[in-house]
């Protein structure tokens, strides 16, 4: 950061330097000189981009740019790593290679009233012996995270969150980001490496003048800053992450390699560290309180003015502001216990309900959605919300014309949550809900015990697509450049027309089609060709059997050896299988017994899909023998489908959901009801991530 004296120095040679500019011979620039221009326009995008209040305008500073632009061309031999002209690359990034962080980036425990805060408060005040706490609040800011690596002064390294422990890294593009320092003093503090942790964003204004010049030029607008500020940083051409005007806040230091008495002490003073050092840091919109009560003045504060700042942002978040007193809090597998996030009341708005489309999903359940007057609500603008049934708009007494309140449960789904019957004009109309499949035309059907109205008919055109997205996706087939867009298109051209259809695919036919190369040609046939010898786990997930999920799947995929063998099986018997209930089980046995499946199951062994079960999972040891498991909430360290498979290679066996029969419920972040139904089951163990890490072997 820069001081009176030192702005009144930088912007005299500022001065200096525009009288002259025209008249200066490039000749006459020395390695002092150009340094010294180097220096006053990182001073002035320190003025623009961190402190926002510019002492020069566009054009000046664009002047001068180009001034060191014309001699770094001609002298390249004294060009340097941090000069300003160097942020932007060249050409294009041609992939993001994965990166660990130095300290896993966790997620932040959450909080959504008053309540919640004095809970954690009166935590926070039995683990450290004191009747007061000091802290800081300051504005969760909602943008991209991101994790940057300083060594010896100078930007080494920057990666996105990624899982927490491993990103990807995006170096090259956050040196476009203006505020962020290309080199710092770090050494002033004693510091060789240090790891920063912050919040990649775009502001309201940038925001709304890129999205202005994406509808000028007939291109789809961004439906929110956040996710525009996400997909940036992902970007492969630099130049065009360049002009997106993306801006970092930086607020938290994870690591530092070596601790030295010039070091800061608490939080608020490593954010005037940062300050100080060049980074936008929230350092002007944090706040130092004692006491929970002032914590809980403040956020209502902010929540109350949040329309007013030039940045998204979700709520506060609240930290322990002694660092030493953060180092004795320690934290979660999951999550710091020094810091917790107040998120801000759901963003409400009102809107119009101009109609309601009936969509048909693969199961045949009709999904009636509502197509609305856009309105933006908390920083997304909606379009259209599911209504999810009948029953449901009986229940909100929904009519077409109504004008309508619109949530965003949790700023992320647009929700209804009622219609104004007292501004009713008489032009509105009720919602006719079909009798017959809005795609096929088939009669609709309602089981008793349901909500759902659905399509029986197997060969609607809807479900049959459905059909064939969920068989190739990522979770089942994992057939790679086979997406739902090709689905899709490869269907309405008459090039598959079921399951069995993509491996009987026209090859020939595809490559015709505009965006199908020699290479993307290959690149298909090679993962529909692979595809055939998938684990039969992953078959029997991907025949989207009702109820049977991925859990589901993997039971019954180990208890036979070839898939067929189904066929011979009663509901009895599979109700004895690991986890199948009544319903479950009736599903999965109407669907051996129809005709049509058994067919679709022959066809594509003949067309070379293994049914077979070539590898039964076989525990590498009996370390958890005997012992079930379930995993709930988001998990910080491992994958889902990684920590199930370490279940089994110790000899565990993994459950689709809570009962008497499940021994450890492993819980991470957000966990929902399965929490709350195993708490009520005494003979469940409930542990942590970190918990279930340590009984596996080391």
């Amino acid at each position: 950061m820069y001081d009176k004296e030192q702005t009144k120095i930088l912007q005299k040679q500022t001065t200096e330097w525009l009288t002259s500019i025209n008249a200066i011979n490039s000749k006459e620039f020395i390695p002092g000189n150009i340094e010294s221009l180097r220096d006053i326009l990182r001073f002035h995008e320190n003025r623009y981009y961190v402190q926002t209040d510019p002492l020069i305008s566009d054009y000046e500073y664009d002047s001068l740019y180009k001034l060191l632009e014309k001699f770094e061309k001609e002298e390249p031999s004294l060009v340097t790593e941090n000069s300003p002209t160097q942020r932007v690359g060249k050409g294009l990034v041609s992939n993001f290679p994965k990166v660990q962080h130095l300290v896993p980036m966790l997620s932040l425990e959450n909080s959504y009233n008053a309540a919640d805060l004095l809970d954690w408060d009166r935590k926070a005040r039995e683990l450290s012996g004191l009747p007061e706490i000091e802290y800081c609040v300051e504005p969760k800011f909602d943008g991209a995270s991101i994790s940057m690596i300083y060594d010896n002064n100078h930007l080494n390294r920057s990666a996105t969150r990624g899982d927490g422990v491993v990103g990807d890294e995006i170096t090259l593009n956050t040196r476009q980001i203006k505020s962020v320092p290309l080199t710092a003093k770090f050494s002033e503090y004693g510091i060789e490496q240090i790891e920063i942790r912050g919040e990649v964003l775009i502001n309201k204004s940038n925001f709304k003048k890129y999205n202005d010049k994406l509808i000028e030029e007939g291109i789809p607008p961004f439906a929110n800053p956040r996710n525009s500020a996400a997909g940036s940083l992902r970007i492969k051409d630099t130049a065009e992450v360049s002009r997106r005007n993306l801006e970092a806040f930086l607020y938290h230091v994870s690591y530092i390699s070596n601790t030295d008495d010039r070091q800061p002490q608490t939080h608020s003073a490593m954010l005037d560290m940062l300050w100080n050092l060049g980074f936008r840091s929230p350092k002007k919109e944090m706040v130092v309180v004692k006491g929970i009560d002032k914590v809980i003045q403040q956020v209502e504060e902010f929540e109350g003015r949040r329309d007013e700042l030039p940045y998204e942002i979700d709520g506060m978040v609240v930290k322990v502001n002694d660092l030493q007193l953060q180092d004795r809090f320690g934290m979660t597998s999951h999550h710091p216990r020094w810091a917790i996030a107040f998120k801000f009341k759901a963003r409400q708005a009102t809107s119009k309900l101009l109609s309601v489309e009936f969509q048909v999903g693969r199961t045949g359940a009709v999904t009636p959605v509502a197509k609305i007057a856009a309105v933006l609500v908390g920083g997304v603008t909606v379009t259209s919300i599911s209504i999810h049934n009948e029953e449901y708009i009986k229940e909100k007494n929904l009519m077409l014309n109504d004008t309508i309140l619109i949530e965003r449960s949790g700023d992320v789904i647009p929700q209804i949550v009622k219609s104004f019957e007292e501004l009713r004009d008489g032009n509105e109309k009720p919602i006719q809900f079909p009798t017959h499949c809005p795609v096929c035309g088939d009669l609709l059907f309602k089981p008793e015990e349901e909500a759902v109205w659905r399509c029986i008919n197997i060969n609607c055109a809807a479900q049959v697509v459905e059909r064939i997205i969920h068989f190739v996706s990522k979770d089942a087939m994992d057939i790679k450049s086979f997406g739902e867009a090709n689905v899709r298109k490869f269907y309405e051209l008459g090039l598959i027309k079921d399951v069995p259809g993509i491996y009987e695919l026209d090859f020939e036919a595809v490559g015709k089609l505009d965006g199908f190369g020699k290479k993307s040609l290959d690149n298909l046939q090679a993962a529909i060709s692979n595809s055939k010898m998938q684990p039969l786990h992953r078959l029997i997930y991907g025949l989207g059997i009702r109820y049977v999920g991925e859990t589901t799947a993997k039971t019954l995929a180990n208890f036979v050896n070839h898939l067929l063998e189904f066929t011979n099986y009663s509901e009895e018997q599979l109700q004895a299988l690991e986890d199948v209930g009544i319903k479950v089980a009736a599903s999965i046995y109407r669907f051996f017994k129809d005709a049509e499946n058994l067919a679709m199951l022959q066809k594509l062994e003949q067309l070379g899909v293994s049914l077979k079960n070539q590898k039964k999972q076989v525990a590498i040891n009996d370390l958890l023998a005997g012992q079930t498991f379930l995993f709930t909430g988001t998990l910080s360290q491992l994958k889902r489908t990684d920590a199930e498979t370490m279940v089994e290679e110790n000899g565990g066996k993994i459950l689709g959901g809570v009962s008497s029969k499940l021994n450890y419920l492993v819980v991470g972040d957000d966990a929902g009801s399965k929490l709350e139904k195993a708490k009520k089951i005494q003979t469940i163990k409930i542990i942590s991530e970190e918990d279930f890490i340590k009984m596996l072997p080391t």
